[in-house]
């Protein structure tokens, strides 16, 4: 779960003070399937980066899992990230000199667990998203959509509490992106993970079960999707 309470994010812009957030208090119970909209500088990625430990607030608090992020030293914090939390990047970002396994590998490289066990985990996990016949593909031999499910299965490679998802379509065409949609949406269901999703795509956001609406950081609407597909 995932509880802000009060949460503020300033930055200054030359003599102008920014309010990217300005007191968000939002919980995100276990198992959500969630999109954030909002215009351009509404602070839809800044509450994506504050939440997800990127980034520390300005005043307010962070709490995943009941665990109060903002007590912890910047160690402790990378290490709930890299326990807690999955990323999906809009431009993918996998690494071009690495296959599809290894990308997914490479979170389980970082505990250590690079065994059998953890090779089985993530190919596993490439199966799921239909990339089974993919798995030896660098990045620049995959296609924008394909790259996009090897982010998201090596976003779930470490069993995380929750998947923050920042604009995961963007780089995709509209057949593309109902796709990931549908791929993000079944892994949601099937492995029980809470997705956090970032979006200006109005497709997408209708295939979440509930969308919050941010305008000048403030959430201005949080509601049950109108259309659950």
């Amino acid at each position: 779960m995932i509880q802000t309470i009060g949460l503020t994010k300033h930055f200054r812009q030359g003599d102008d003070l920014v309010r990217a957030l300005d007191g968000i208090n939002l919980t995100i119970a276990d198992g959500e399937f969630v999109s954030v909209t909002g215009r351009s500088g509404s602070g839809k990625s800044t509450l994506l980066d504050v939440s997800g430990l990127l980034l520390r607030p300005t005043s307010g608090r962070v709490l995943i899992d009941g665990i109060d992020a903002g007590a912890l030293s910047d160690r402790r914090r990378a290490q709930l990230r890299g326990v807690k939390l999955g990323f999906v990047f809009q431009e993918y970002n996998l690494l071009p000199t690495l296959n599809a396994l290894e990308n997914v590998m490479l979170p389980l490289s970082y505990g250590g667990r690079t065994d059998r066990d953890g090779v089985k985990h993530a190919m596993a996990l490439l199966d799921e998203v239909g990339l089974a016949d993919r798995t030896r593909h660098r990045p620049d031999q995959l296609s924008g959509g394909q790259q996009q499910r090897v982010a998201i299965a090596r976003a779930l490679v470490n069993e995380p509490s929750v998947v923050f998802a920042d604009e995961p379509t963007g780089s995709v065409d509209t057949e593309t992106s109902a796709q990931l949609a549908e791929t993000m949406k079944r892994m949601n269901r099937e492995h029980g993970t809470t997705f956090l999703i970032v979006t200006h795509d109005l497709d997408l956001a209708a295939k979440t079960d509930r969308i919050i609406s941010l305008r000048d950081g403030r959430v201005i609407a949080d509601q049950t999707a109108a259309v659950v597909a």
